[in-house]
């Protein structure tokens, strides 16, 4: 009996064993493209990084691959002149102040709007909604004149608290429409049970509808954040101060300033990129649960 349990295992051992070799070797060519995507993706970035290390002499006479040819000629000059003597230091912590307030806000105000969108009962709310959504489509090049000289009217104009408001209303439609269509897939007994409980709305929100939203506020805080890390056109438009200038205005003063000297702007492009890059992969297991939730379901 035990030869014959023995054998049943080996067998069973092998089935599954030659089952996953089936299943892989069907999904080997799907794989590769996908690896073969990924490294065709990832060449631009690595080839930036490494010519950001490489001296003028050799950035301009020669391509990024060669640098991995005896003898070897790396430097950090790059990094030290662009910190030091061109403003790149100071834009990275403008940039800062400015990211990090304008992807809180939007954030923030659209939590409670999406809140109120899923789950209170009020007149106009379908509408409104629409409404909201609608705005969607509208380009930000339509608004620049009209909120720049409403900007002037009030002193908002080169202030920080007048990009972030700008920052904040341009990124509210996809927050409330992410996070509106988030919320209302959740549970709607385990709101019933707090609400029988005694909640009030703003425990609601604070203790149950936070907590299980992680996915959604953390993939709606990427994109806000690389957007506006990223952005040129807003911070040139209301702005209007050089000493208050993010990384995209300074880099964008270099091309014209440093058009020829090509490892200086390849080490300030790659010190704009960091941060994105850390943040992106620091949050990227919500991301996609994130925008799949809020993208399908409502």
């Amino acid at each position: 009996m035990s030869m014959v349990q023995k054998s049943s295992g080996t067998t069973h051992i092998f089935l599954r064993f030659f089952t996953s070799l089936r299943r892989l070797i069907s999904r080997l060519p799907l794989h590769i493209i996908l690896i073969g995507a990924a490294l065709l993706w990832m060449t631009p970035t690595f080839g930036l990084l490494v010519s950001s290390f490489r001296p003028a002499t050799a950035v301009g006479s020669t391509g990024w691959w060669t640098a991995f040819q005896t003898p070897f000629q790396f430097t950090l000059d790059n990094y030290s002149s662009v910190l030091s003597q061109n403003g790149m230091a100071r834009s990275f912590i403008n940039s800062l102040i400015i990211t990090i307030p304008a992807t809180i806000l939007p954030i923030l105000v659209a939590g409670f709007a999406a809140f109120a969108f899923a789950w209170m009962k009020f007149p106009g709310r379908n509408a409104l909604f629409i409404f909201v959504v609608a705005l969607l489509v509208v380009p930000i090049q339509v608004t620049l004149i009209p909120v720049l000289r409403l900007f002037t009217d009030v002193k908002l104009v080169g202030t920080f608290p007048g990009i972030w408001l700008a920052h904040t209303a341009y990124g509210l439609p996809l927050a409330i429409f992410l996070l509106r269509n988030f919320f209302g897939s959740l549970p709607k007994e385990l709101l019933e049970s707090a609400y029988l409980d005694g909640a009030s709305n703003m425990r609601v929100f604070f203790r149950l509808i936070l907590p299980l939203s992680v996915p959604a506020l953390a993939s709606l805080a990427i994109f806000q954040f690389l957007w506006v890390w990223n952005d040129l056109l807003v911070a040139l438009v209301y702005l209007q101060s050089p000493s208050k200038a993010p990384m995209t205005l300074t880099i964008n003063n270099l091309v014209s300033s440093y058009g020829t000297q090509w490892q200086l702007l390849t080490a300030a492009a790659f010190i704009s990129m960091i941060l994105p890059l850390i943040i992106f992969f620091a949050l990227q297991r919500y991301f996609v649960e994130g925008i799949t939730a809020g993208a399908v379901k409502g």
